[in-house]
């Protein structure tokens, strides 16, 4: 792989922490979509052109707007987010940077907690409010496209883009897919990432030889642990309260995710897998699916899922793990970052470790991926300076990716992470980016070796989990996510060479019907599954299926297949 593709941003994977914004406005050369910008040819060169290219100056994509421009966006952030000297979202050393390097000014329209972005976005579509660049989803996406609302930045990103910023844009070729809308690119394409989402086992290790259990390696296993973790004080307060597994009211997401307890059981939601006829079918509808929520139910019965989980959500979920009082959780490789380093940071004795999902049968289980085309980087029709978005894309690169990355100024030092401050994070082209990361780093540490060969973001893990092997707790989340028995190592090790990852068929802009009808579908999903978790009787599945066909499933899962028979 390209060396510039390798040190993809630690943001490449983090979802729930991408942000969002603008660009737009005016300058004296004529910085837009369709003017050239003006040239810094000399003019004995010029004078030598021919009347043609005389005509149609060279475009300089690192040019600054002068004067500056200013750029409308809209944005989220979480409670991850850490400032210092007085920065804040709106002030910090990504602003300083566009402004000062680029020229553009930000301005937000309205900031929220990023689980009220979507519902924030919809009402910003319909109230035909939109900013100059946004962040959208794959639905909102196809609407605004199908109503010719967004700009086609085909010719932008070929005269704006850096060849970083081309190269990862073409690498993505399914994410580029997605991005296209009648054959025009509309949106910065979003992180063709099969791996970091695939849910992962987390397990407090330090609680398993306190009660003298065996590590998770059957589904068996596991239902022992999370009861045993329940029922026999495994914080040694003397007192019952303690549960075996996280659980949020949204169930899937990074975390926590029952979708790794599922896929223990051979079921997959949410995502298009081959049935024995070669059909695509949804796999939240499949007969695997029941047995999955019947053994939740009994969990949940048990007391091994916290009782108030229905109305608790992944922040809140998070609460009881830092606090010492959940022993297991699935989710993405991004865990130990958040949440489970705050409780390592807290309780000294707190260890956990990284498992691949265990399976319910002899049958090895596979893990869910999909390169969720979720995250599209949008500009107005209409903007002034439609590519404005690549430079802030080029910039990013630059900062975080190239060979001229400044890690300790842009992506993170002393606690905090500067990197979620941009408008444009990382996350665009390839899909084993972080996968590489942590190879490197990794064969860096058992050489000996000082990191001086590795890339500034490979360093800067590399000196993080230095900085833990000598002590400091507070890095303990980055060794866990990059380190030797990781997160990454575990990706590796088993869903990539052991080929057991369960990859999404059907991927893309949304069919129409799903455009219609796939939040009346996720409703469904969630409200049923959570019912049955809860106590609903487990026959209330099989109404389930027939209802989320008549409620738009069948249509669209003939779209699909539509689809898939096309690309195939």
């Amino acid at each position: 792989m390209n060396k510039k593709l390798r040190n993809r941003s630690l943001a490449a994977s983090f979802a729930i922490l991408l942000a969002v914004t603008t660009a737009c406005g005016n300058n004296n050369n004529g910085n837009n979509g369709n003017n050239a910008e003006s040239s810094s040819t000399p003019a004995t060169e010029t004078a030598s052109a021919s009347p043609a290219e005389s005509a149609a100056p060279s475009i300089d994509p690192n040019a600054k707007y002068d004067p500056p421009i200013e750029v409308t966006s809209v944005r989220y952030t979480d409670p991850t987010y850490k400032f210092k000297d007085g920065d804040t979202i709106e002030n910090n050393v990504w602003t300083r940077a566009y402004e000062e390097e680029l020229g553009i000014k930000i301005k937000y329209n309205w900031i929220v907690n990023g689980d009220q972005y979507g519902q924030k976005m919809n009402l910003t579509i319909t109230s035909d409010s939109l900013p100059d660049i946004f962040q959208v989803d794959s639905l909102q996406f196809r609407q605004l496209a199908e109503a010719g609302q967004l700009e086609d930045l085909t010719q932008v990103v070929q005269d704006y883009g850096s060849d970083l910023t081309k190269e990862m844009i073409d690498r993505g070729t399914n994410a580029k897919s997605a991005a296209t809308y009648d054959g025009k690119l509309l949106a910065i394409p979003p992180a063709e990432d099969y791996l970091g989402g695939a849910p992962l086992l987390f397990v407090r290790t330090d609680w398993l030889q306190k009660l003298n259990l065996p590590e998770p390696k059957t589904m068996d296993d596991f239902i022992k642990i999370a009861e045993a973790f329940t029922t026999q004080d495994p914080d040694g307060n003397g007192k019952n309260d303690t549960y075996g597994l996280a659980a949020s009211k949204d169930l899937f997401g990074g975390y926590p995710d029952f979708s790794g307890l599922m896929n223990g059981f051979h079921a997959y939601a949410n995502i298009w897998i081959k049935d024995a006829s070669g059909k695509l079918v949804n796999g939240s509808i499949q007969p695997e699916m029941k047995n999955a929520l019947a053994k939740l139910q009994e969990l949940y019965k048990a007391g091994v899922i916290d009782k108030e989980f229905g109305v608790k959500d992944g922040g809140k979920a998070a609460e009881l793990q830092t606090a010492g009082k959940v022993g297991m959780s699935f989710g993405a490789m991004w865990n130990p970052l958040w949440p489970l380093q705050d409780g390592v940071t807290k309780d000294p004795n707190a260890e956990w470790e990284v498992y691949p999902i265990p399976s319910v049968d002899s049958t090895p289980a596979k893990a869910q991926s999909k390169a969720d085309f979720n995250a599209f980087w949008v500009v107005k029709k209409g903007a002034a300076h439609p590519e404005a978005i690549v430079k802030l894309f080029n910039l990013y690169n630059e900062k975080i990716i190239s060979e001229k990355a400044e890690p300790a100024r842009f992506h993170s030092a002393d606690g905090i992470e500067f990197f979620k401050y941009a408008l444009m994070q990382g996350g665009f082209g390839t899909p084993q980016g972080l996968l590489s990361v942590h190879k490197n780093v990794v064969a860096a540490l058992q050489a000996g070796e000082d990191g001086s060969k590795l890339n500034p973001e490979e360093k800067s893990y590399f000196d993080k989990i230095q900085l833990f092997k000598g002590g400091d707790r507070t890095n303990w989340g980055t060794n866990k996510v990059f380190g030797e028995g990781g997160s990454w190592a575990v990706i590796g090790a088993n869903y990539v060479d052991q080929n057991l990852l369960m990859k999404s068929e059907f991927f893309g802009a949304p069919t129409p019907e799903m455009t219609a009808k796939q939040a009346i579908l996720d409703k469904l999903v969630l409200e049923t599954f959570t019912k049955i978790i809860l106590g609903a009787p487990i026959s209330d599945f099989d109404k389930f299926v027939s209802d989320w066909n008549k409620l738009g499933g069948e249509k669209v899962t003939q779209e699909v297949n539509d689809w898939y028979a096309k690309k195939s």
